[in-house]
């Protein structure tokens, strides 16, 4: 058992600390919890809130309310002193239970050092009621944390209970169980709590977990579809992750498109149960049932889908539509308002027309910010070692890219007509392509364990020109590998303004 020396703090009937400091998303960087009376105590309030001395014998001296003096173990405290009730000399009453406690214990609050404090100058009662407002807290996360102060030795926290207990700890201002939770959340992130420990981290103030979340999010919602993980997944949450440059996108963007619509029907159906094989055709014989009801309007213009909308206009519909059967999916799902893809089309048709009438050879200089808003984003899984080759399916303005992967590189290839047609932007002699290649393998929890880039560049390509965009070299690789592209095959300005 652990000694207690560090944990208990011994107090008087009328404990004096200076206010907690407000609202829940105080957290401590570091694990060794510290007392201070405040400048503003006298020097008889200072001499009674002192931590103990040295540890004796691994046990420790604490007073009860007849004054004797017992040497207690962690869990003799934990036994005894709480779950029994032994010699309590303070009364907690909080969700409709009562926990006999006793204030030594408490006092290694911020938050009970105030409400003691207040208690005995009003009316020197042993029961205090706790209004608990925040709906995170529940009996068994203040269970848990009410206990947690009667014990030294490290506490085995749930990974599903950690939401509970962090809102408990940061309203009771409990430092060093706060950063257990925030290390305990950061070891455990996966499909069934990474929903949860971001609202948790967001609303509490652990900025790192909140990252890591979130990060764990773009990683994973393609690579790693889940309908347990969509059915959590709010549409803020959403509409931040489509929206990001850095999501790993698995085949092309119409795939975005099909994971969106199947996360909006269990958003809609939560009740819905069945595997990831399953849902899609579900999905599509549900919003059918709408085109029949509602031939007039996309599904996102009704009442059901209009909440949906900021999170599919994130959709890269120009990437889209320059695939035929892509093209035929939207237009058939018509989940989409037809002003949306209008415009699209108009749009893609001047770039069309401006490219061919340029002799468009493709981006020169380009910021980032600009690739990460309209690339195409692509992605492919390697199942196991060997040599592969393959190119997304698009027009892309007449660029043929093969990608070619070894286990020691990985090459671009411009593929070109054998055959020349006038000044046919798909037949120019050379084209620059813009990407960013990304390489990855996730460990079984779906954590990034391996990350290579190349960072975002532009490289000219003469036809059936191949190069090598990424030496793998001795890397040791694990299988599967995912490869992440992001492209530009034309530019966003008009060369004639």
């Amino acid at each position: 058992m652990g000694s207690l020396n560090s944990r208990i703090l011994q107090c008087t009937e009328e404990p004096q600390q200076p206010e907690p400091q407000a609202g829940p998303s105080y957290v401590s960087g570091s694990r060794k919890r510290k007392q201070s009376t405040g400048p503003g105590l006298s020097p008889e309030s200072e001499r009674s809130h002192t931590f103990l001395g040295q540890e004796e014998d691994l046990q420790q001296v604490v007073c009860t309310r007849q004054g004797k003096k017992v040497k207690i173990t962690s869990e003799h405290a934990y036994q005894t002193l709480f779950l029994n009730g032994e010699t309590s000399d303070i009364k907690i009453r909080a969700l409709g239970k009562v926990w006999c406690l006793h204030k030594t214990f408490l006092c290694q609050s911020n938050y009970f050092v105030t409400v003691l404090r207040d208690s005995w100058k009003d009316c020197h009662e042993d029961i205090i009621d706790l209004e608990i407002n925040d709906q995170n807290i529940n009996v068994e996360s203040l269970d848990f944390v009410l206990g947690w102060l009667y014990r030294n030795d490290y506490v085995f926290i749930e990974p599903l209970q950690v939401p509970g207990v962090l809102a408990t700890a940061c309203l009771f201002q409990v430092e060093d169980l706060i950063q257990e939770c925030d290390e305990t959340m950061e070891e455990t992130i996966n499909v069934k709590t990474v929903c949860s420990f971001y609202a948790a981290a967001e609303t509490y103030g652990l900025h790192s977990v909140k990252t890591e979340c979130f990060e764990w999010l773009l990683h994973n919602l393609m690579t790693h579809p889940s309908v347990e993980l969509y059915k959590e997944l709010s549409t803020d949450l959403m509409n931040m992750v489509i929206s990001s440059p850095d999501l790993l996108v698995m085949q092309k963007e119409i795939d975005i498109y099909t994971t969106l619509k199947q996360w909006m029907f269990l958003r809609l159906n939560p009740g819905w149960k069945g595997s990831m094989k399953q849902l899609l055709v579900k999905a599509n014989n549900w919003f059918s049932g709408h085109r029949e009801h509602s031939a007039s309007i996309s599904f996102l213009e009704t009442e059901q889908g209009i909440a949906f909308q900021p999170v599919f206009k994130n959709l890269r519909f120009h990437h889209i539509i320059c695939d035929l059967a892509s093209t035929r999916v939207i237009e058939q799902d018509a989940l989409i308002p037809s002003e949306w893809l209008s415009c699209v089309y108009k749009q893609q048709w001047f770039t069309l027309l401006r490219a061919q009438q340029y002799r468009e050879i493709g981006p020169r200089d380009i910021s980032e910010t600009e690739l990460e808003e309209y690339s195409m984003r692509c992605g492919k899984k390697i199942v196991r070692d060997g040599k592969y080759s393959w190119k997304w399916s698009g027009y892309n303005f007449g660029v043929h890219l093969y990608v070619i992967f070894t286990n020691h590189y990985i090459i671009f290839k411009q593929s070109a007509f054998r055959k020349r047609h006038g000044g046919s932007i798909c037949l120019q002699p050379q084209r620059n392509i813009a990407f960013r290649l990304t390489l990855v393998y996730f460990d079984s929890s779906g954590k990034l364990s391996f990350r290579k880039t190349t960072g975002y560049k532009i490289l000219t390509f003469a036809k059936n020109e191949e190069k090598v965009v990424m030496k793998l070299g001795r890397i040791p690789l694990s299988f599967p590998l995912y490869i992440f592209c992001n492209f530009l095959f034309i530019s966003l300005e008009n060369p004639g303004n």
